[in-house]
């Protein structure tokens, strides 16, 4: 019974970093709209980082229902994938900005 209750929480909440992930201006502007009078351009490095942000919660998010669910190790598995992850991004990102230097 407490799975369903995790799963029922958390879904709508992965559901919206998934859309987030799809549609980053969108999810940059949402309950923000109001400030802008025309829709404002966003750089490639601020979408860029919403997707990022967007897909380590939902790694955690990830982490933790597997780790509830299931047995402690899977979500181990899935730390692990997170810190591949993020390392894997932040060397795309540092070649970018040495290759933008040159």
């Amino acid at each position: 019974m407490d799975h369903a209750i995790w799963i029922i929480i958390l879904l709508p909440l992965y559901i919206v970093l998934i859309w987030n992930y799809r549609n980053p201006e969108k999810g940059m502007l949402l309950g923000q709209r109001w400030k802008y009078k025309d829709a404002p351009e966003f750089s490639d490095e601020a979408l860029w980082f919403n997707r990022f942000a967007s897909v380590i919660a939902m790694f955690f998010i990830s982490i933790v229902l597997v780790s509830t669910i299931f047995k402690p190790i899977y979500g181990i598995l899935l730390l692990v994938g997170l810190f591949l992850y993020i390392l894997y991004n932040i060397l795309k990102l540092r070649s970018k900005v040495l290759d933008e230097e040159q």
